[in-house]
């Protein structure tokens, strides 16, 4: 299956415990099934606080674990959250209601992954030659210009109809805008370019 690539903005939209997604270390988690299991449960709270947003200072990089440090006061080596204890992590002491068969740690499980968290996003502004109007869509760096134009589909049902163009040239649907040769250029400190893609229209194939 083709990775998913995600923004920020998109995440942050998902922030309830019935539609709860999170990022860390650069991939997208669906959480809501584990919100759905552990409802009510005072080890959902450091997860809901951060719904929508993105947890990698929750882990090590290295190794996609928790985080750990020395607890000054038993001297041991444990999972390390100043934002409080979550969803499958142990007791700092043993006891004897700690259930342990929950199988794979959520941060584990890649049945909840949904996809990537791009590591830019850009703007760009689509023109549709025929209708004259003009958008402007934040997209993920990692994108193709397909999956641009599935964006675009929120705006215009029948996108796939036209053909894009940039400067004139027919652009590439299977590379992103860097290679298609849409640079992202600074004009200035306060001014951003944010490229232009021009849409011509073609036949109405998307109603077949």
């Amino acid at each position: 299956m083709k990775s998913r690539y995600f923004t920020p903005n998109e995440v942050l939209l998902h922030n309830t415990p019935e539609d709860c997604w999170v990022s860390f270390l650069g991939r997208v988690y669906d959480l809501t099934p584990i919100c759905a299991q552990n409802k009510g449960s005072v080890l959902l709270r450091p997860i809901l606080n951060e719904a929508g947003r993105d947890i990698s200072h929750w882990f090590d990089a290295q190794t996609g674990e928790v985080r750990c440090h020395i607890d000054p006061v038993t001297n041991c080596y444990v999972p390390y959250t100043p934002f409080g204890r979550f969803i499958h992590i142990p007791p700092p002491h043993p006891t004897t209601d700690w259930a342990t068969d929950f199988g794979t740690p959520w941060w584990k499980d890649e049945n909840l992954i949904i996809g990537y968290l791009t590591k830019k996003t850009r703007f760009v502004r689509i023109f549709n030659t025929l209708a004259l109007h003009k958008h402007e869509i934040e997209v993920c760096v990692e994108e193709t210009m397909t999956d641009i134009l599935v964006r675009y589909l929120k705006v215009n049902a029948h996108a796939a109809s036209y053909t894009w163009k940039y400067n004139g040239v027919v652009l590439d649907m299977e590379k992103n805008l860097e290679e298609n040769n849409i640079k992202e250029e600074i004009q200035d400190i306060e001014d951003l370019f944010m490229p232009q893609l021009y849409l011509y229209y073609n036949d109405d194939l998307t109603e077949a």
